[in-house]
């Protein structure tokens, strides 16, 4: 299997650089961070309009142009690089890959398109009040009467949950797990935002009482969830190695200007080694993101175990490299109006996200029969 990127996969991702670099500026981070908003609707609209980046994944049937999660997590990669403040992960890379996976042909004609040409939003509802993000723990339960369906219970850490369009709920039907869709404005529904560490991303509560939803697919929705969570932590790694990158680079540039004793301190052997250990973990981490990328989108047999591997290393890599920036920037570092921290809040709050490094780690052990 080949790893390296094609001149169109390069160009995709020199185009997203550029892009991000000049709407997500950490002005324009800082602004939205501040605000209620979780985008800035004329940056949307460009995505959408310009770029075509939300309809990136979805099939051409449905208005998308088709690409797969190589070409998503080049595009998150970059995205992670900069912060972007956007609904773009839950609503494409949860949501947009969840309902292309599944076999409803009338609930991807419903609402793909939708999400193709940026006019909704969405995102996938699974954890609840145990915070675990496991299939076997949802209890959210759906009532039938007739051909109506009905849900209840409370979804937490849904990632945009307080204002997505459309919410896609892991819910049971009796003995089977399915999968069920709820207008976010519908009656029943109680969303609010939670307190978070990570003041770039928002998560949300959100409480089901005898709401009105759409099950999409029928029959148990286990392995198509299982096969989406794979997808969901391949394009995760890639956003979380771009922001490790990012510190990278923000430490090794101020460790080459920054001067001590009369010389930068890049050049004493501390900061070298640290920045050495930096560079491993990001490249490490790259080739785990992107083999990752490439099982899933092959729907290799290995997709669980590169995902489970890819979420556990890269949420590991992040946070290291959070960390040693804010630490190799010495005390200007050590202020909240330095980004090195918002690197470092996003890295934490990432870290516990659909499960911590040592969950994965203990599901990738089982996995492969350790």
């Amino acid at each position: 299997m080949s790893f390296s990127f094609t001149a169109e996969q390069e160009e995709l991702r020199q185009l997203v650089r550029r892009f991000c670099e000049e709407k997500s500026s950490s002005e324009h981070v800082r602004r939205l961070m501040d605000s209620d908003d979780n985008r800035d609707d004329k940056i949307w609209s460009q995505m959408a309009d310009q770029l075509g980046l939300q309809g990136l994944s979805i099939p051409e049937a449905y208005g998308g142009s088709g690409f797969g999660p190589v070409e998503l997590g080049i595009v998150l990669e970059e995205m992670g690089r900069t912060l972007l403040v956007a609904p773009y992960f839950s609503t494409v890379a949860i949501a947009g890959q969840t309902l292309a996976l599944s076999d409803d042909e009338a609930a991807k004609q419903r609402w793909l398109p939708g999400i193709a040409d940026g006019s909704l939003t969405a995102t996938l509802a699974i954890a609840e009040e145990s915070g675990s993000w496991e299939l076997d723990s949802v209890e959210t339960t759906a009532a039938q009467a007739g051909d109506e369906w009905s849900l209840t219970g409370t979804k937490m850490y849904v990632l945009d949950g307080a204002t997505a369009d459309l919410l896609l709920v892991v819910a049971r039907a009796g003995d089977e797990l399915g999968l069920f869709a709820v207008d976010g404005a519908a009656a029943g529904v109680t969303r609010s935002k939670l307190d978070s560490v990570d003041l770039t991303r928002d998560l949300g509560r959100v409480e089901l009482d005898g709401v009105s939803a759409v099950r999409i697919g029928s029959g148990d929705a286990t392995e198509m969830l299982v096969k989406a969570t794979d997808l969901i932590l391949a394009a995760f790694a890639a956003e979380q190695i771009g922001g490790a990158a990012k510190c990278l680079e923000m430490a090794v540039d101020y460790a080459k200007i920054r001067e001590q004793f009369g010389r930068p301190i890049g050049s004493f052997q501390a900061i070298k080694h640290k920045c050495a250990d930096m560079l491993l973990e990001v490249e490490s981490g790259k080739s785990a993101s992107y083999y990752a990328s490439s099982v899933v989108a092959a729907g290799d047999h290995e997709s669980s175990i590169a995902a489970a591997l890819a979420k556990a290393y890269c949420s590991t890599a992040f946070t290291h490299a959070a960390k040693e920036n804010i630490q190799i920037h010495g005390g200007i570092g050590f202020t909240w109006e330095h980004d090195a921290h918002l690197y470092l809040k996003r890295a934490k709050s990432s870290e516990l996200l659909f499960g911590s490094p040592a969950r994965h780690r203990e599901r990738l052990a089982d996995l492969v029969g350790i």
